[in-house]
Parts: C-alpha cells; sequence; structure tokens
C-alpha cells in the first residue's frame, strides 16, 4: 500500500513538472517537486526536512543559475567542473544535518528525478507523434 501511495504521489509530481515551463514560479514548483521526491528518497525526519529543505533550495537555485550561464556555451568541461564544485560544498553543508551517507546519495536521487522527468517528457512526447501520425492517416 505505501508502495502504491509513493508511486502514485511520484507519477502526479512527475506529470505536473512536465507542464512547468522556464520561468521563475515555475522553476519553484520543480525545485520543491525535487526536493520532496530527494527527502523521500532518503527517508528524512521532519528534524532532517526542516533543516535540509532551505540548504537544497539554495543548492537548486545556484544550480540551476550555472546551468543557465553555460548554456551554449561549448566549454562543457568547464560547466562539469563548476558543477562538481557546487556540489562538493553543498555535500558539506548537507554532512551535519542529514550525515555522510545521505549527503551523498542526494545528487544521486537528483540525477533519478532529473532521468524520469526526461523520461516522462519522452514518453509523451512519443505519444503526440503517433497521435498526430494516426490522425494523418484517417485523413
Amino acid at each position: 500500500m505505501r508502495r502504491l501511495l509513493f508511486i502514485s504521489t511520484f507519477l502526479l509530481l512527475i506529470t505536473s513538472v512536465l507542464r512547468a515551463q522556464d520561468t521563475s514560479e515555475n522553476n519553484d514548483r520543480i525545485r520543491d517537486k525535487m526536493t520532496e521526491f530527494i527527502r523521500r528518497r532518503l527517508d528524512l525526519n521532519k528534524d532532517e526536512i526542516k533543516k535540509f529543505t532551505p540548504v537544497f533550495h539554495r543548492y537548486f537555485k545556484e544550480w540551476r543559475s550555472t546551468l543557465k550561464d553555460f548554456k551554449g556555451n561549448p566549454d562543457r568541461l568547464l560547466l562539469q567542473q563548476k558543477l562538481i564544485d557546487l556540489r562538493i560544498r553543498y555535500r558539506d553543508e548537507f554532512k551535519p544535518i542529514i550525515g555522510e551517507q545521505k549527503s551523498n546519495k542526494v545528487f544521486d536521487e537528483q540525477q533519478r528525478f532529473i532521468q524520469a522527468v526526461r523520461k516522462l517528457r519522452n514518453d509523451q512526447r512519443a505519444d503526440i507523434r503517433t497521435n498526430r501520425q494516426r490522425r494523418a492517416m484517417k485523413q
């Protein structure tokens, strides 16, 4: 039952993220959905959540800013280095709050969230293409 609830919540979160556009309000929604996803996956308690959330929000803001700053920049290695530096800095901030093991897993769960969103987007795009092809064949 718990697993079913988690899966349905996850799908609901992903669906709402897919509707998001690149605006500040929608970035906040994506950030909140990602935060919720990570908190659930790491099984944080209430005290950890209270301390973790503002730090993760700061990390998310810097992460998005770094990605934006390097958009269109051909130097992918420099972007990767900036992201690694950011992760190391925030991992050290997460450690006293959630412990060393969980602080290392934050970034793995972030990647899982991003991959799930991408997969869902690709699936939706494929469904749209299929529906267009079916309509074109009917005409």
